[in-house]
């Protein structure tokens, strides 16, 4: 209890989901010392609801859209300006599975010496399943029970394996060390691009298995190629795909990434040429992808 644990969460237009977030967050066992919420939206209801919290609260509201990742870059930064000694990373569409999740993730983060630690992120519908494809070597896990490599495992902890930013629990010194999310990332792969930088790092990080975070099913973007031997992502809509090709591009052209473009090609060119017979969307791909690597961080 001594350490300063500072919860930040990012919303956009999402009063009612926020709600019920902070309405977890702000019951923990281990209480949260304060609550920073960046507004994307500059909602007075969302001021309001935050205002309304049992904890001491800051609200940011934004007049400028900073999209995910530059809301967590000033909900963090304004943490660590706060004096806090632990930054604990939210969402406004999730929500900690119960009030122990914060007490869980500190003590196994304590007890193992890690840096980073996150829960297990499932699908807020069906918790045991897993909101997010994870592979174990080179087999996906779906279930929040299939983590374990066998039923005799009693590891807590995943290392090197996390889901950013749904419940991470990041120390002050961590984030010294790898920064905060780039706000030219806008949405999509801000998170990919903090877990490149905390493997790079050589700080301890990881999953623990003791405890959830519940967030909306995201496997549907993932499909399955080769039989489901392989997967490959293509969100739902326009906007989506544009971020998330367009930021790829980008994010596979950093050290430590560089290695998965060959695979990202055979993956991709598979997909669109061979099982969907979709020209055009490897077109669109590829000039997405090319206008990550160059650069080009224009938004839709």
């Amino acid at each position: 209890m001594t350490e300063r644990i500072i919860a930040v969460v990012v919303t956009h237009r999402r009063a009612q989901l926020l709600a019920l977030s902070l309405s977890v967050l702000t019951s923990q066992t281990r209480p949260i010392d304060h609550l920073i919420v960046v507004d994307n939206g500059n909602e007075a209801q969302v001021a309001d609801l935050v205002a309304a919290q049992t904890v001491p609260t800051t609200y940011i509201g934004s007049q400028h859209n900073l999209g995910g990742a530059g809301g967590f870059a000033l909900g963090m930064l304004h943490a660590l300006a706060a004096g806090a000694d632990r930054v604990w990373l939210a969402d406004d569409d999730g929500r900690p599975e119960g009030p122990e999740v914060l007490a869980t993730l500190l003590r196994c983060a304590s007890a193992g010496g890690y840096d980073e630690l996150s829960p297990v992120v499932c699908n807020i519908d069906d918790p045991d399943t897993l909101a997010f494809p994870l592979r174990r070597g080179v087999v996906w896990r779906r279930k929040r029970s299939e983590l374990f490599s066998d039923p005799s495992e009693t590891d807590e902890v995943l290392d090197g394996i996390a889901s950013l930013f749904n419940g991470a629990l990041f120390t002050a010194g961590a984030i010294e060390a790898v920064g905060v999310p780039d706000l030219r990332l806008f949405v999509r792969g801000d998170e990919v691009e903090i877990h490149r930088r905390l493997v790079r790092s050589g700080l301890r990080f990881g999953t623990c298995l003791l405890t959830a975070y519940l967030h909306p099913d995201g496997t549907d973007e993932f499909r399955p190629i080769l039989g489901g031997r392989m997967h490959t992502q293509y969100p739902d809509n326009p906007t989506k795909r544009f971020y998330t090709y367009r930021n790829r591009g980008y994010l596979l052209n950093q050290p430590g990434l560089r290695r998965l473009i060959p695979q990202e090609w055979a993956r991709f060119g598979w997909y669109f040429l061979v099982q969907q017979r979709d020209v055009r969307g490897f077109r669109e791909w590829v000039a997405l992808r090319r206008a990550g690597r160059r650069e080009q961080f224009r938004r839709t």
